[in-house]
């Protein structure tokens, strides 16, 4: 989770974005567990460490260990965690195996993500390893979120795909998500644009909390075959 956004106050303990955004991750990395025999997670540009905490305490049981990998994190950090089941370092582990790198809205922070993407291929061992992206989608809907974020890029699905054959990565699934509030976040940004940067995350009251969680996931079921539109992007597949 990018630290920015906790600068707002939002919890994502709560927060109906991110409440949504989990459930599918949660719901692939059940399926390689169980079906792939994977027992690592790598977490790349952890920062909070907010996804790999959270599944960490779902699949205590199976996963045997968790790096959380930020360059963000002091030597203190580091140090504390060493040897940990969650361990928070630096840099991509060597020669992982057994493995699921998520990276959960990275890629587009980067100059060149193919270069991150090409990094782990390269650290990735043998044939059982798998990932689990998710980008900003649509240029259209670039604005001073973006801005004040970092972002380099918003992503569509070919783009996306693109850049994960480039870097010859297999590719099992690639699709929206928030389609529903497409139009909305859409109009949003146009009216925003010209603004100063800011985020577009910010605490909500409950009833307003619940019906946009409520709202987004709905459409989780037939989130593969939206190929169409969404605020977010997501990549799954093999390393």
């Amino acid at each position: 989770m990018d630290l920015k956004e906790l600068e707002s106050g939002v919890d994502p303990h709560v927060h109906w974005y991110y409440q949504v955004k989990k459930k599918p991750m949660f719901a692939y990395i059940r399926h390689l567990i169980k079906d792939k025999g994977v027992d690592t997670l790598i977490d790349l540009g952890s920062g909070s460490g907010f996804f790999s905490d959270i599944l960490f305490e779902e699949f205590k049981g199976d996963l045997k260990k968790v790096w959380q990998v930020d360059i963000g994190y002091t030597d203190a950090e580091m140090a504390a965690t060493a040897g940990q089941p969650v361990e928070k370092c630096h840099y991509i582990p060597k020669s992982f195996e057994n493995s699921v790198v998520i990276m959960m809205d990275v890629l587009e922070h980067l100059e060149s993500d193919l270069d991150m993407l090409n990094n782990i291929k390269e650290n990735a061992a043998g044939d059982n390893n798998y990932y689990y992206i998710t980008v900003p989608a649509f240029m259209s809907l670039w604005s001073p979120h973006d801005v004040y974020l970092g972002h380099y890029r918003r992503y569509k699905v070919n783009t996306l795909n693109a850049v994960l054959q480039k870097a010859q990565f297999t590719i099992e699934n690639t699709y929206y998500m928030y389609g529903l509030i497409f139009p909305l976040v859409r109009l949003v940004r146009i009216l925003r644009k010209g603004k100063e940067a800011q985020s577009d995350m910010k605490p909500m009251g409950t009833l307003a909390n619940s019906l946009l969680k409520w709202a987004n996931s709905i459409e989780l079921p037939l989130r593969k075959s939206n190929k169409l539109a969404g605020v977010t992007c997501v990549g799954e597949g093999r390393i």
